[in-house]
């Protein structure tokens, strides 16, 4: 059997060079050129991946989430796009899409996130910043800030590899 046989794709558009692991869930998604996407992965509707990007096992991206080119998620990371969310609204009803509001989270060029990390919605990972291992982002990362914690605090900055 081939990969393709235990792949769930529905209505995506994936760049050339990207490579798709086995028990992955992607609908209405686009991803770019020369990625990966791990096993286990979800992604769901409206997301952007740019191109070269890497996404480790068990990671969940939401509606709302765009990641740029030379981004690096890791294994069990986690983006919320509601964070109040409630089963019902105050008349008791099951929550329908009217009841909640999108919010939109930006993950900058070159950024990593480390496993376990559960980003809030509604934020910015700067460009080339890292999120440490286990970390909650509740507010925007700056520019190549290093951030750990809960809530993720800055400790330092990324010096440039280049």
């Amino acid at each position: 059997m081939e990969d393709k046989d235990f792949q769930n794709i529905v209505n995506c558009n994936i760049g050339k060079g990207t490579t798709l692991r086995r028990f992955i869930n992607l609908y209405g998604c686009t991803i770019g050129e020369q990625c990966l996407i791990g096993t286990f992965v979800e992604v769901q509707k409206g997301v952007v991946i740019g191109n070269k990007v890497r996404i480790q096992s068990h990671a969940f991206i939401c509606e709302g989430v765009t990641v740029d080119d030379d981004v690096f998620i890791s294994h069990h990371v986690v983006f919320i796009n509601d964070n109040y969310p409630h089963a019902t609204n105050k008349k008791g009803q099951v929550i329908s899409p009217a009841d909640w509001k999108l919010l939109r989270t930006h993950v900058e060029h070159g950024a990593s996130i480390g496993s376990n990390a559960t980003i809030l919605g509604g934020v910015t990972i700067g460009i080339k910043a890292l999120v440490g291992a286990g970390s909650v982002v509740t507010k925007d990362v700056p520019d190549g800030a290093i951030v750990v914690g809960n809530p993720a605090r800055i400790v330092g900055y990324v010096k440039d590899k280049e």
